[in-house]
């Protein structure tokens, strides 16, 4: 065990979950790539996207699922809509994953990394949440400015102070609001969960400390960047954080601290030999499995926060 308090995974081991939200303004279906397929019963995503620029429209990927035979049935069980929401200087825009079979009712926030709410590996892996049952709300969090891929690395400092952060609060509270009034509008009463990746996982934190129990009932956490510990006290829900022991944007050592100050059952995961993005971002077959693994985590994480003990 690399901490005490933390379970360290050095190799990898490997149900879907009704309600109706709003109705589709634009549909879009998504792709899975096969280090996401977590499907039960489907070993074939026979899937389109459309994203608002017009790109890759009708691009059909397959993948396979684990465990399973069946062969060459639709895996279909998602619909997605681009929403605005919130009005005036709070308008922002978001994409809306909504199960179509099985939904189990429940909501989950997903925050973005720095990437933005468009980007592909985002898109995925709020499919695959979909996909297992939730409504899941991915919002953007930089108004049409994410970090761009490519662009020279000395200008992320400066990107990063054009990103106040206290308009990202206002954004993910106007997002929460919206999903809290959608539920409460189709008779829905559970709260909501909470996801963030690397930036996204950083501001889970703020988020939680600002909410104290009033919206959300669970949080993962992965590989969150600048996170403040000075909030963490005003946590009133268990978090999961998991993150990879090779990660200099997220210290172990800050995780186990915020296991301690927030407690009630957080947990820290860290896969050994593993770097920043993983989960969501793997780079081989390596990182596949251990993605495989951390995707498991959160979703048992979620299933128990949102529906077992909801």
């Amino acid at each position: 065990m690399g901490l005490a308090s933390a379970t360290t995974i050095s190799s990898s081991s490997s149900s879907l979950l009704s309600s109706s939200l709003c109705p589709a303004r634009r549909g879009f279906l998504l792709p899975c790539h096969h280090h996401f397929c977590f499907l039960s019963t489907f070993s074939k995503c026979n899937l389109n996207w459309k994203r608002s620029s017009g790109k890759k429209r009708g691009e059909r990927v397959k993948c396979s699922a684990v465990g399973v035979g069946v062969e060459d049935e639709a895996c279909e069980l998602v619909n997605g809509v681009e929403l605005s929401i919130g009005e005036g200087d709070d308008n922002i825009q978001a994409y809306l994953f909504k199960a179509v079979k099985n939904n189990n009712g429940a909501g989950v926030l997903l925050l973005s990394d720095i990437f933005g709410f468009q980007d592909s590996a985002t898109r995925d892996f709020a499919y695959q949440v979909a996909c297992h049952g939730y409504n899941v709300l991915v919002p953007d969090l930089f108004r049409g400015d994410p970090w761009e891929k490519g662009q020279p690395k000395p200008m992320f400092e400066q990107w990063l102070a054009s990103q106040d952060l206290q308009r990202v609060a206002n954004d993910i509270a106007t997002s929460t609001k919206w999903m809290v009034d959608e539920f409460r509008a189709a008779g829905i009463s559970k709260k909501l969960g909470i996801i963030g990746f690397c930036f996204g996982g950083g501001r889970v934190i703020d988020v939680l400390a600002a909410d104290q129990g009033a919206c959300f009932s669970t949080a993962v956490s992965f590989y969150g960047t600048r996170m403040d510990p000075t909030p963490a006290s005003k946590i009133k829900v268990p978090v999961l954080f998991i993150s990879g022991d090779d990660d200099p944007l997220c210290p172990i050592g800050v995780l186990s601290k915020f296991e301690k100050i927030i407690g009630n059952g957080s947990r820290v995961v860290i896969f050994k030999g593993r770097g920043h993005a993983f989960a969501h971002r793997p780079g081989s077959t390596e990182e596949d499995a251990d993605a495989e693994q951390a995707f498991t985590l959160m979703r048992n994480w979620l299933h128990d926060g949102l529906l077992v003990n909801s």
